[in-house]
């Protein structure tokens, strides 16, 4: 009962935050993110009572299920985005850009703070710079692509975006595997080929493998219904069963296959975009469905993030350096790469602050180093938890006023404020 009480408590509040901040205009994500932290732990959790907020951090991981489906029907949407026709005059701009935005990010991280390291060799070592470096090349897709929804952003930056936020995801897990690799032997003296190089590109072809067969198979199964609702039924059990096969995981002796389900999601609507015809109009009664689920995930990610990371003077030093830099990067190799591939001007001025937001896929990377490193990784996840506070909450606003001064994100035409102000007069009277 409190668990359901909590979930149910946690939507209202994110539902009625977005009101309370509609006079200043912001995102409904950055309303969500902040309800979370105040039904959280370290807000309306303090005072103990089961239900009225989330009391403990453990009590928020119990929801981490909701976590992992929303994250699974956030991939399914975004992999929509790679349709072939479309593919044809971006493609080749979203493989550079996303490439090179994510690599000139680490490397900005890993000079500043290698840097920092030679000058305060007590405060972080080496193989911990290494680590953060990769972490900074992960953008959320979740945050990118609500802000997208909310506002109808449609134009040149928005076609970019959202197949750059995707690859970040392949991009990120590369660099981190090696980067992990290569941090674990500075503090072992070992060299791990098999995790370093093995493992990565393996979870990423066994990834991307089981989306496409699974996007093929919901192809074929949605042939046998004609209700669009039972299509609809089918399409949502299948994201379920999608996230839950790319949990599964495999030892065959030194060599680990595991899937990212991000990945994995992504791929199984990639295909079933491009090989189902009904795919828009499914896609499109999904979002419906699922708009409570995300509203729910980012409450949840508030209630994550731990505010007892600002007590610690070096750690929010730190945070602040590998903020500006990780920003730097993404900004300047976004820059350098729509040059390269001939984006139009304000694509090449918008598009890398958009991808500040970050979250997920940075937070499982911070978990894995806490995990294996013990005491070094301690430290590389408490100034992941400190980015992704600022980041989330400024993050959406940020991408918002992008999109806004591109002009992919329209302001609302005078006609329609006069069709919703009749209505909601004809609602009263």
């Amino acid at each position: 009962m409190a668990t359901l009480l909590s979930v149910s408590i946690a939507l209202l509040a994110g539902l009625l935050m977005t009101r309370v901040l509609k006079p200043f205009k912001m995102p409904d994500v950055t309303a969500y993110l902040l309800a979370g932290v105040l039904v959280g732990p370290f807000c309306v959790g303090l005072l103990g009572i089961e239900g009225l907020g989330f009391t403990s951090m453990e009590a928020v991981e119990t929801l981490s299920l909701v976590s992992s489906v929303a994250l699974g029907f956030i991939a399914f949407s975004i992999g929509n985005e790679f349709r072939m026709e479309e593919l044809k005059h971006i493609g080749r701009q979203a493989v550079v850009v996303g490439v090179f935005q994510a690599l000139v990010a680490t490397l900005f991280v890993d000079l500043a703070l290698l840097g920092l390291h030679f000058a305060f060799p007590s405060l972080i070592s080496q193989p911990q710079a290494i680590i953060l470096g990769a972490i900074a090349t992960a953008t959320a897709p979740a945050a990118t692509l609500m802000v997208v929804r909310q506002y109808k952003a449609k134009g040149p930056v928005t076609d970019l975006l959202l197949p750059v936020v995707a690859l970040d995801d392949a991009v990120g897990l590369i660099v981190f595997a090696v980067s992990f690799g290569i941090a674990r032997t500075l503090i072992s003296g070992t060299i791990d080929f098999v995790s370093i190089f093995i493992n990565p590109l393996i979870e990423i072809f066994a990834s991307l493998l089981l989306g496409a067969v699974m996007g093929w198979l919901l192809t074929q199964l949605e042939k046998l219904f004609h209700s669009n609702t039972n299509r609809l039924s089918m399409t949502i059990a299948f994201v379920f069963l999608t996230v839950s096969l790319s949990m599964l995981k495999f030892e065959i002796g030194p060599v680990h296959i595991g899937f990212s389900s991000l990945l994995v999601c992504m791929m199984l609507g990639t295909v079933f975009c491009n090989t189902c015809p009904l795919s828009e109009d499914l896609m499109e009664k999904a979002d419906r469905w699922t708009a409570p689920l995300f509203a729910l995930f980012f409450v949840i990610s508030g209630a994550e993030l731990e505010l007892n990371v600002f007590s610690n003077v070096a750690i929010v030093g730190v945070g602040v350096i590998y903020i500006l830099f990780r920003s730097a990067g993404k900004i300047f190799g976004s820059f350098i790469s729509t040059k390269w591939t001939h984006c139009p001007p304000a694509t090449c001025k918008y598009l890398g602050i958009t991808l500040l937001p970050q979250a997920g896929v940075a937070l499982g990377m911070c978990a894995l180093a806490a995990k294996e490193l013990g005491a070094e990784g301690n430290l590389i996840r408490n100034i992941t938890l400190f980015a992704v506070l600022v980041y989330e909450l400024v993050g959406p606003m940020m991408t918002k006023w992008a999109l806004t001064k591109a002009g992919d994100i329209q302001p609302m035409s005078e006609e329609v404020k006069n069709r919703r102000q009749i209505k909601l007069e004809n609602i009263k009277k």
